[in-house]
């Protein structure tokens, strides 16, 4: 069996983890064990970043839209089912950019969702 030296592999594999810790403090961003352990770190912090990220977007819009549908007296639950009775089938974040950009049109959609709320 021929012998197998690690040569390029190698040094790909190292330079690729030592390029992702460039700018970390002192060690970290020089030596390979080191930059290894920090590189899979952050990593891991990055995964769990995104999934927070699609929380934290969700409870804004959340927030928006019920600051909007109080202002026109009405609660977010109560809103969202209203909507929901309407047969309006609009997600929380074009909900809350409506609610942001556009008054005239969110108060048309709270008036429908009361509406549908007042038949049911």
């Amino acid at each position: 069996m021929p012998r197998v030296k690690r040569g390029t592999h190698r040094r790909a594999s190292r330079k690729k983890v030592l390029h992702q810790a460039s700018g970390y403090f002192l060690t970290k961003s020089k030596l390979y064990r080191s930059a290894q352990e920090a590189v899979e770190r952050a990593l891991k912090f990055a995964y769990v970043g995104r999934k927070n990220k699609k929380r934290d977007f969700r409870s804004l819009w959340i927030v928006r839209i019920n600051a909007a549908c109080r202002e026109a007296g009405l609660s977010y639950s109560k809103f969202l089912h209203g909507m929901k009775a309407a047969g309006l089938d609009l997600n929380r974040k074009i909900l809350a950019d409506i609610a942001l950009h556009d008054d005239t049109a969110f108060r048309q959609l709270v008036d429908k969702a009361k509406a549908a709320l007042e038949k049911a």
